[in-house]
């Protein structure tokens, strides 16, 4: 007599008789209808291709998506954007849009404790101690396994969490001083019937796995008529449960999301009151509203509202009050009990988006330069540009009040906003007198292309410019003080040293630097420079002068610049002057050629009018 455990082996004909089985399932999946197959294969070819293949395009806007986006854009025409917002969609509707492996997440879920046995499933039977043992079995048409030595155990009906003591009562009517471990191999297929406001409607063979929201999946979800709260789990002429899609979308909750049984019913009824929320929430949807559900409930439907939201107030648009009032407002918290109706579009205000007064806005404003305490200031309203010095400790010593530097952001914006267009005008007049130009040598065509291509580096290197917002102050070369402005948030107050140098640079032979004299001129600094060289256009020389503004030799000049001009007027510290390079100059050896080519047109007119007279 053997010592040890007993070896439990599947001898033929209890292979055989698995084998059996084996063809048993096989038979009942030959008595499913072709249609079912087809779908199967048609599941299992969508299963494979999931992973290369692209999502599914969005379904196109329902009516009443179309109308809240007509509504979304208008609302929006006046801000500074530039493409309009994205059509907000009906709550929940992505979660059908992506293309995902249902069946392999349902075969590879965890098997719940409630999990009814039944014929097509496969049992894995672990026995250790006295007896060893490593089964696999399937369960028969007659709801029974068969293990060796121990005889058939009827296991259909029986819970999954009740099958190890099911087993263990019947193998220890056979052995003792064992343990023994149950668990779930392959699963069986059930059939089951989706119908309602689903997009496609019909018969499908999923797993005995599957739960209510993933069968729902593979018909594509509710359409745009179809209810994501009212979908009924019917099992007979009895409705199980009643699954809200929006518990799991909102909260995480998948507790009435029941395991289907075969020839359960899935049945979707039609939508409910629909309610758009837009504007400055988290997540801007159309809603379907429940029973009982108020202003409140969309609010935290919607994520609540955003960081920058006005959270005092809410604009509703009534469907029914069109042609009458068209928009009201609820002011919050008072309003939030209130039940909005089917079609209303409510809408979230920025508190950020309209500008507040200036007078009741505190400013943060910063003060640089020749002040005794230059930094960063948040200034009460009312406070101007002198009581903003006199905080920061007023001018020192050194103060150039001539020469200070004011720079607002408003005015950088509205700045950069005309700066735009002026180039794009000007590109524009440049296309054109490019396209209105022949040429009629080969020498003319490479002017006109190299006149080009300088004209587009040009535009190339005046937009990488961007303005200051520099604000010129009206100020006389010797201002004890700047002009009293009211201040603005951003605002910068530059008051720089005063300087003992005026700078020449452009077309002159030695531009720098050069010391101020007491009574010097613009026209002694030009000489000092060495003046205007061969190629400048010294009929353009202008001065900028600390304060920000321009003096321009064109202003002062009169008789086609030969009387009068800037050479005369006095130089103050800080000044900058600017002789520019003359542009479509010409060579000699070209203006040469040119007299010669009219001469010679000249001289054939003049002989042609000769013979005509002879």
């Amino acid at each position: 007599m053997t010592s040890g455990p007993i070896r439990l082996r599947q001898s033929q004909s209890q292979q055989a008789n698995q084998t059996t089985r084996s063809d048993d399932r096989q038979d009942l999946g030959e008595e499913r209808s072709e249609g079912d197959a087809a779908d199967e294969r048609r599941s299992s070819s969508r299963s494979t291709t999931s992973v290369v293949s692209a999502a599914p395009a969005p379904a196109p806007l329902d009516e009443f998506e179309r109308y809240v986006a007509t509504l979304n854009v208008s609302a929006n025409s006046s801000a500074p954007v530039s493409a309009p917002p994205p059509p907000v969609r009906r709550f929940g509707s992505d979660l059908f849009t992506g293309r995902n492996n249902y069946d392999a997440a349902e075969n590879n879920a965890l098997v719940p404790a409630d999990y009814v046995v039944g014929p097509g499933d496969e049992l894995q039977i672990s026995l250790w101690g006295s007896v060893d043992a490593d089964l696999r079995t399937m369960v028969d048409r007659s709801g029974r396994i068969s293990i060796p030595r121990v005889g058939t155990i009827m296991v259909a009906g029986t819970r999954y969490a009740e099958l190890p003591d099911l087993i263990s009562r019947r193998v220890s009517q056979s052995f003792r001083n064992f343990q023994l471990s149950v668990s779930l191999g392959q699963v069986r297929s059930v059939r089951i019937y989706i119908t309602g406001y689903v997009k496609r409607p019909g018969a499908y063979t999923v797993s005995s796995l599957s739960s209510v929201a993933g069968a729902l999946m593979r018909s594509g979800g509710p359409t745009s008529a179809g209810s994501m709260r009212r979908i009924d789990l019917r099992r007979g002429k009895d409705t199980v449960t009643r699954y809200d899609l929006y518990d799991l979308l909102l909260k995480g909750d998948r507790s009435a999301d029941r395991i289907v049984q075969a020839g359960d019913v899935i049945h979707v009824g039609p939508i409910g009151p629909q309610v758009a929320l837009i504007g400055s929430v988290n997540k801007p949807a159309i809603f379907e509203l429940g029973e009982g559900e108020k202003v409140a409930d969309l609010v935290n439907m919607a994520g609540g509202f955003t960081a920058v939201a006005d959270r005092s107030r809410l604009a509703i648009e009534r469907l029914n009050d069109r042609a009458r009032t068209r928009i009201t407002q609820l002011n919050l918290p008072d309003d939030q009990n209130q039940q909005p109706a089917s079609g209303d579009v409510l809408r979230a205000f920025s508190a950020v988006d309209s500008m507040q007064p200036l007078a009741r806005q505190n400013k943060r404003v910063r003060i640089e330069g020749e002040v005794a305490k230059p930094g960063e200031y948040v200034l009460p309203p009312g406070v101007s540009t002198r009581a903003a010095i006199d905080m920061a400790g007023g001018y020192t010593p050194n103060a150039y009040i001539y020469g200070t530097e004011f720079n607002r952001e408003s005015v950088r914006v509205v700045q950069q906003q005309n700066y735009e267009r002026a180039l794009r005008d000007m590109e524009t007049e440049f296309t054109r007198a490019t396209a209105t130009q022949r040429a009629i040598n080969a020498d003319e065509a490479a002017a006109f292309e190299q006149r080009s291509a300088a004209t587009a580096r040009l535009i190339e290197n005046l937009r990488k410019v961007r303005p200051t917002g520099r604000v010129v102050l009206q100020l006389n070369p010797g201002a004890s003080d700047i002009p009293d402005l009211p201040l603005e948030e951003g605002d910068r107050i530059y008051v720089p040293t005063r300087p003992t140098t005026v700078g020449v640079f452009g077309s002159v032979f030695n531009a720098g630097a050069f010391l101020l004299e007491p009574g010097a001129t613009i026209g002694d600094f030009l000489s000092q420079a060495g003046g205007p060289t061969r190629g400048a256009d010294a009929g353009s020389t202008f001065v900028l002068r600390p304060n920000g503004s321009v003096l321009s030799q064109l202003q002062k000049s009169t008789f086609f610049g030969m009387v009068g001009g800037i050479n005369g007027a006095a130089a103050e510290p800080g000044d900058t002057v600017f002789v520019p390079e003359l542009m479509n100059k010409t060579t000699w050896v070209q203006d040469l050629k040119e007299w010669t080519q009219i001469m010679y047109q000249f001289g054939l007119g003049a002989a042609a009018l000769t013979t005509l007279k002879n």
